[in-house]
């Protein structure tokens, strides 16, 4: 029972999912993650407990009696944890704890946390994309840099900026030359599946490896650079959009504290409530940097070549 404790509780109710739909590809679904990533954890899961939840090639699925075991448990625990999540919590918490997905920096925020409440510490974690709404739900962290659309039910968000997409090619591939790219570029190109954002480093070694192209917003292009690829801005696709997410029904004053540094209110400026950013334009991010257009590419002046 203690090793199962030490299991996060994301992963166990990703687990009970399958075992109650018996079938891997609804229970992801469900989940709103993909049937692999499911599949992964559950075989991660298994070979940290050392035992075998399902029994290897039935169909349709069924659990072991380990399984069956485990899938008490897993009830247990996860009910304990919702059941804690449910007691009301402190105005102001000890440390507040901040979640980003990938490709988002938070490097300036903490810096100015730490010089503004030197006493309060700031927790930051890494979590995958498709862990953002259960962490926030599930009380892992206090707020969290997400990637719009999120499920809005219970959830203050407020939009800090946009990330373009960007086309990602092999250095030596005829797309490299251009300025910007359009789909109809495309046309003729084996597209890499990017649907999964956790799994654009995949996707991008594939590109490397096979060739074809990838779309994927200009931050995790940064963040998986590779020198034998390059990438460059894509007209006609839609914008992502990256917010500061929080359960509405948490909002402490290390909260509100931290949406005025995010928002970049001086030091001295009276905190407003969340809810009155709503209506504040936007400013857009420099260029070069998270979420704005890549800076130009320099190299030897060449005519766009059309299709």
């Amino acid at each position: 029972m203690s090793r199962l404790e030490s299991i996060d509780v994301v992963r166990l109710r990703w687990f009970v999912a399958v075992a109650q739909e018996l079938h891997f590809a609804r229970a992801a679904k469900s989940l709103h993650i993909s049937r692999q990533k499911l599949s992964h954890t559950v075989i991660d899961l298994e070979n940290e407990l050392g035992i075998k939840l399902f029994v290897p090639g039935a169909q349709p699925t069924q659990l072991t009696a380990d399984g069956r075991q485990v899938l008490e448990q897993a009830r247990e625990l996860i009910a304990r944890a919702e059941s804690g999540a449910q007691r009301p919590e402190p105005e102001a918490a000890a440390v507040l704890r901040v979640g980003f997905v990938p490709g988002v920096t938070v490097s300036k925020w903490t810096r100015i946390w730490a010089e503004r409440f030197p006493d309060t510490p700031l927790e930051v974690s890494a979590l995958a994309q498709a862990e953002q709404e259960a962490a926030l739900r599930g009380g892992s962290v206090d707020m969290c840099f997400v990637r719009l659309p999120i499920d809005r039910e219970g959830m203050s968000a407020i939009p800090l900026y946009r990330e373009v997409p960007v086309v990602v090619v092999q250095k030596e591939h005829p797309l490299s030359v251009f300025d910007e790219v359009r789909m109809a570029d495309l046309a003729d190109e084996r597209l890499q599946d990017t649907s999964d954002v956790d799994a654009v480093g995949g996707a991008l070694e594939l590109v490397a490896a096979a060739g074809g192209a990838a779309i994927v917003p200009h931050s995790l292009a940064r963040l998986h650079h590779r020198r034998d690829l390059v990438y460059r801005p894509m007209l006609g696709v839609p914008d992502t959009e990256v917010a500061l997410a929080w359960p509405a029904g948490r909002t402490t004053d290390l909260v509100e504290e931290f949406i005025g540094v995010v928002r970049g209110r001086s030091e001295r400026s009276s905190r407003s409530p969340a809810g009155a950013d709503k209506n504040e334009p936007r400013k857009k991010p420099p260029a070069g940097k998270a979420g704005g257009r890549p800076a130009p590419v320099k190299k030897k002046p060449s005519r766009r070549r059309g299709r």
